[in-house]
């Protein structure tokens, strides 16, 4: 393996959900697309101001979410740790992002709160409870939104990836089966960043992972989901998510990207097909679906993340994460690079994460 590259796709991959954040500002959150067509025209292929009233406003255009905001504090703590510490990204949460929100949706940085961080706002701080009694039942891809990093950082080390992204993950969101999808997202990140291609394979690398006990999910079945044999026991690995499913997915969105007999076209209507929503199961086969088709073309991905609507925001940073991975750095359009608010600081964070995998 050439660490070049490794780095180079690591890289990539932070500066690609950085970019996918800033681009959806604008256009964040529009369920009416003849009105997202009416105020950003046809296409929107770059950085644009939120408009007063929406989302987001009073930003400039190329500005980060409160979701970028908390991925650079994680970044900012894998960094500074030289890899995951809860009790220092949690120090940075208290000091750092709490004082600034006040428990409401339009508040803090970004001009909004989701709901995890609102809850976990709640617990913590009005209520005052310890961290790890903070986690609430949001259905969303906020913490994949900062955990990429953690992915990023343990790509080669599978079983420290889902470890630290479950513990992290559980601070703001405790149900197991959003667990168990942001944790796959994390693992099916990791093997981008080693160099393997989002495709009809990625599923069963995943599953070798589950059956040397790697990655901790529950196999029902043997190799290419054949079923057990009589005497095996039961099951013939168990781990602690219910099922390998958030592992088997990304290979049928591949599939279906690459299948001829299956179009989504314009691709950007993805987001109809898979669903406008914020919740995970929608977000994610959209994400694995644009990062498979254009696994190449870091631009096609991302904007058409951003121009299917409702929940674009995640979508962009899910899909520009996956396809950052990829191209690597050197295959995101400088314009985007160049457009990106404090991209400076943003680059060197996620090339000092980079520069610090241990490859095995």
């Amino acid at each position: 393996m050439n660490p070049l590259e490794i780095q180079d796709r690591a890289a990539g991959a932070i500066m690609g959900a950085f970019i996918g954040d800033a681009l959806a500002l604008g256009p964040h959150w529009y369920y009416d697309l003849t009105e997202l067509r009416r105020d950003y025209g046809e296409w929107v292929g770059d950085y644009t101001d939120p408009k007063p009233g929406r989302y987001h406003d009073g930003l400039k255009a190329g500005q980060s979410s409160q979701a970028g905001f908390i991925l650079k504090l994680l970044l900012r703590s894998l960094v500074e740790n030289k890899g995951y510490d809860e009790q220092d990204f949690c120090r940075r949460m208290d000091e750092e992002l709490f004082p600034l929100i006040d428990g409401t949706p339009i508040s803090g940085p970004g001009n909004y709160t989701s709901q995890s961080i609102r809850d976990a706002w709640r617990k913590r701080v009005q209520q005052k409870r310890p961290w790890g009694q903070t986690g609430g039942h949001a259905d969303t891809t906020e913490a994949i939104e900062r955990t990429l990093a953690i992915a990023v950082h343990y790509a080669f080390q599978p079983d420290k990836l889902a470890a630290a992204i479950s513990d992290n993950t559980i601070l703001t969101q405790n149900d197991d089966t959003v667990v168990s999808m942001t944790v796959a997202f994390g693992a099916v990140l990791g093997k981008l960043v080693q160099g393997n291609r989002l495709d009809s394979d990625i599923s069963a690398k995943l599953m070798k992972l589950v059956k040397s006990g790697a990655l901790p999910f529950h196999a029902v079945t043997n190799d290419d989901l054949q079923p057990p044999k009589k005497g095996d026991p039961d099951p013939p690995r168990a781990g602690r998510f219910a099922s390998p499913d958030a592992l088997l997915s990304p290979a049928y969105m591949a599939e279906a990207a690459f299948d001829a007999d299956i179009q989504i076209d314009p691709p950007w209507k993805v987001s109809i097909v898979y669903g406008m929503p914020c919740a995970i199961y929608h977000q994610l086969p959209a994400a694995y679906y644009l990062s498979a088709l254009f696994h190449n073309d870091f631009e096609s991905a991302v904007l058409h993340a951003v121009n299917g609507g409702g929940q674009n925001q995640a979508r962009a940073i899910l899909t520009g994460a996956l396809t950052g991975a990829q191209v690597g750095l050197n295959g995101i359009p400088k314009r985007f690079l160049e457009g990106l608010d404090n991209a400076e600081e943003l680059m060197k964070l996620a090339e000092s994460l980079a520069s610090h995998i241990e490859i095995r």
